[in-house]
């Protein structure tokens, strides 16, 4: 009798003797997705809201953010619209105080804001470096900081931190990217060890190359080196990194901490 109310509520995967839910639990649940402006941030909003989260959407342009919060209301889905600079920690503060002021508890927290800002290291200004370090490593320390306390009273925290397969081997060019990247492993780990006994947990997802607009500016030789490195021989999808980054925030994956993921069609074993 139990399996088959069950039955009539979901529907499952059957391998075997083990049942799969396809539904993931995101009842009453609020997400903050910074980043969520455009390419991979806008998908991790549209799939977490279309599992039934309430999603605020953050970029540093109001137009962008708002079309994507009025994309997601318009489809059935709930969102607002936060325009904020991720790199001003002023900003920030302000934010999340005045969030948790509105919303008592941010439950799920995706850091995917990031810029690049390329060159060789010799020819690397020290601002392009403090502005990519800020952007993309230090706002994820801001935004955390700022919406973990309620968390932890609530005892119940997602927090997934976006970061890059470049991140775990480097690139040519790429030196403050790299070690913004890889900074978020260490960071997220300590963050698990932190607040595992408060049900919060912190995981890693490691794009690898993703079509995006950040990518859209490659030239068709270098896309097409780019895919002799990839062992399934295609770019990234940013529903491919949604998918993993909405089931890291769901409830059913209580049971995963500390860890990284990298989607990255097989460039990293």
């Amino acid at each position: 009798m139990q399996r088959s109310r069950l039955a009539n509520s979901y529907k499952f995967l059957h391998f075997d003797r083990f049942v799969f839910p396809m539904k993931l639990t995101f009842e009453n649940r609020i997400a903050l997705v910074t980043g969520a402006g455009r390419g991979i941030g806008r998908a991790i909003a549209e799939h977490l809201a279309a599992e039934g989260a309430m999603v605020i959407c953050v970029s540093k342009n109001a137009d962008s953010c708002g079309a994507v919060a009025d994309a997601i209301n318009q489809s059935g889905g709930k969102a607002q619209a936060l325009a904020v600079d991720v790199a001003d920690k002023v900003a920030v503060a302000a934010a999340c105080e005045a969030l948790l002021t509105e919303h008592t508890c941010i439950d799920i927290l995706v850091n995917n804001a990031g810029i690049t800002k390329d060159n060789l290291l010799i020819r690397m200004s020290e601002e392009d470096w403090d502005l990519v370090l800020t952007t993309n490593l230090s706002s994820v320390f801001y935004w955390t900081k700022g919406l973990i306390r309620p968390m932890t009273k609530k005892r119940f925290g997602r927090i997934i931190n976006i970061s890059s397969v470049v991140g775990l081997i480097g690139n040519a060019g790429q030196a403050n990217y790299a070690a913004a990247k890889a900074g978020l492993l260490g960071y997220t780990k300590t963050l698990a060890r932190e607040f595992a006994s408060r049900a919060i947990t912190a995981n890693v997802v490691a794009p690898g190359f993703t079509a995006t607009d950040m990518t859209a500016g490659l030239s068709p030789e270098v896309m097409e080196m780019a895919k002799k490195t990839i062992p399934l021989g295609r770019m990234g999808e940013a529903a491919d990194i949604a998918r993993i980054v909405t089931y890291l925030a769901s409830e059913e994956s209580g049971y995963i901490t500390g860890q990284v993921f990298s989607v990255d069609g097989g460039m990293v074993m």
